[in-house]
């Protein structure tokens, strides 16, 4: 299967990416949907979760409070590492079921931390979403509503902009218009096509 990993910081895009890639009939494998699914009510993880940090991180329905757990995480890297020793093998093993069973002429996998989690592994080839760290802070909080700090705390745990680029097999610029942004990911679509065919 040719596996195109896509990557990019916060704000910078992604998520519209991936849907013109989905509406051009390729399939998409999201990590963040997966990390979402692989903590949902009545799962193990979940469960352990609870166990560890308690009620404080959970919602009165039983769904996980992401806010609450992303602010001890963030501000203790030894929870982090807890968390990630929990939730990265079953998130692992998800992500490389759904990019076995797809079925499209090559598939989107689509990763914030692709290039450092060792996810890059699962790809054929990089493709970074890019913008100015400046535009990325200012999407980032539109779309969000999340104050700037904890944006910018987000964005240090990151690869910084110049590392993603630097492993880059292919870069979309989203510092433009959306309509830009389409156009390039019509003319990659037809560059992966041919890379796909070629690599059977």
């Amino acid at each position: 299967m040719f596996v195109v990993g896509l990557t990019g910081g916060i704000g910078s895009g992604k998520s519209s990416v991936s849907e013109h890639f989905a509406s051009l009939g390729i399939d998409i494998v999201d990590s963040d949907e997966i990390a979402r699914e692989v903590v949902e009510p009545g799962t193990p993880a979940l469960q352990q979760i609870r166990n560890k940090f308690g009620d404080s991180v959970m919602l009165s329905d039983g769904r996980l409070n992401r806010a609450a757990l992303r602010q001890i995480v963030f501000d203790q890297p030894k929870e982090r590492r807890w968390l990630e020793s929990l939730t990265h093998p079953i998130i692992g093993q998800r992500t490389e079921d759904l990019l076995a069973a797809a079925g499209s002429a090559y598939v989107v996998f689509s990763s914030p931390l692709l290039l450092q989690s060792g996810q890059d592994i699962l790809a054929t080839r990089i493709c970074v979403v890019d913008l100015p760290e400046a535009l990325q802070l200012a999407r980032a909080a539109s779309r969000d509503g999340a104050k700037l700090e904890a944006i910018k705390k987000i964005i240090r745990t990151q690869l910084s902009r110049e590392q993603r680029l630097s492993r880059a097999d292919d870069i979309i610029d989203n510092a433009g218009t959306l309509e830009a942004t389409l156009r390039q990911v019509d003319a990659l679509h037809l560059r992966y096509l041919d890379l796909a065919k070629a690599s059977r």
